[in-house]
């Protein structure tokens, strides 16, 4: 990744907190010699050594991706930025963003028990702390089918990059007017999603 010096995320823990917070990613590695990507949260443990995450079986990515170095991007926050907002008019758009890159080597999830403990980690952390749901809720037998339909994995991290584009190029002052117009924005994912979903209803 091209990483300007200003830009560059030296801190590791910035870049851990990255992949925590922002864990839905993309993997990227090499199937039938061409690249492939699929989007799905991976969960860092606690060492912050490897990443874990699972594969719908029907996905061929699994398939070929064993003792593969892959690319897990984390998209964090991101959005446009207008000049309008600057103190001159000679000025052009940009894009301020984080985002982290993770590479490693894949280990494809064989023991049953491992992945059951990677899916707990997974539903603990993504339900809310009132949530009634509970993985040790569901009947065991219906569970075991449904792990059947999925494919464990873990990635052992060698590498982390990480960027930070939140304009350190320009003057303090103008960094200022950035941070006082995006304060007024209020739209959160949820409820993008939440949008489109009331969309594809309508049709």
């Amino acid at each position: 990744m091209y990483i300007p010096a200003h830009f560059n995320i030296k801190d590791e823990t910035l870049s851990f907190n990255v992949m925590k917070e922002h864990s839905f990613a993309t993997l990227f590695s090499q199937h039938d010699g061409m690249p492939y990507a699929t989007h799905l949260p991976l969960i860092l443990n606690k060492d912050n050594s490897c990443l874990y995450g699972h594969f719908a079986r029907p996905n061929p990515h699994w398939k070929d991706i064993n003792n593969q170095t892959v690319l897990a991007i984390f998209h964090g926050p991101h959005c446009y930025i207008s000049p309008s907002w600057y103190e001159t008019k000679n000025a052009v758009p940009t894009w301020n963003y984080v985002t982290v890159h993770v590479y490693g080597e894949v280990e494809l999830q064989e023991d049953e028990h491992e992945l059951m403990g990677t899916l707990h980690d997974m539903v603990s952390k993504y339900e809310a702390p009132d949530s009634s749901y509970s993985l040790q809720n569901v009947d065991a037998e219906f569970l075991a089918g449904m792990n059947k339909g999925v494919q464990g994995f873990k990635i052992k991290i060698n590498k982390i990059e990480g960027k930070a584009k939140l304009s350190q190029n320009h003057p303090l002052q103008r960094q200022k007017l950035i941070v006082d117009q995006l304060e007024q924005f209020s739209i959160t994912t949820e409820q993008q999603i939440s949008l489109l979903m009331k969309s594809n209803l309508k049709k």
